[in-house]
């Protein structure tokens, strides 16, 4: 009797990170600039270099999974909560280079 539990292979428990359909950058997530090299694109389900740590309210937290339902139930669309956010920094990257001193993220933090 073998009592060495039986394991699936490398292979099964490791899928790609990439594949072709997410690698095709798609209008509705990439911001427009002059410059795109200064500016941050938004990527999907891929490996990424570096993590850093956001704490939120308990009111921006609910908005936030509140944004995740209403793309979900709304427009069929399933994203992670770290994707919303890395939509909506390039987003707000974007609008800083296109409109500088008059850009949203500009007038916001000028504004608190």
């Amino acid at each position: 009797m073998n009592k060495r539990a039986s394991l699936p292979g490398a292979s099964e428990l490791f899928r790609p990170t990439k594949s072709p359909a997410v690698d095709a950058p798609t209008r509705a997530t990439e911001p427009e600039v002059a410059d795109a090299e200064a500016v941050p694109t938004p990527t999907g389900r891929v490996k990424h270099d570096h993590k850093i740590t956001v704490y939120f309210s308990e009111e921006e937290l609910n908005a936030l999974e509140d944004a995740n339902l209403a793309l979900r139930r709304a427009h069929g669309i399933r994203v992670d909560r770290g994707r919303l956010v890395r939509v909506a920094v390039a987003r707000a990257v974007a609008d800083l280079v296109d409109n500088g001193d008059e850009s949203f993220l500009v007038a916001e933090l000028r504004a608190q």
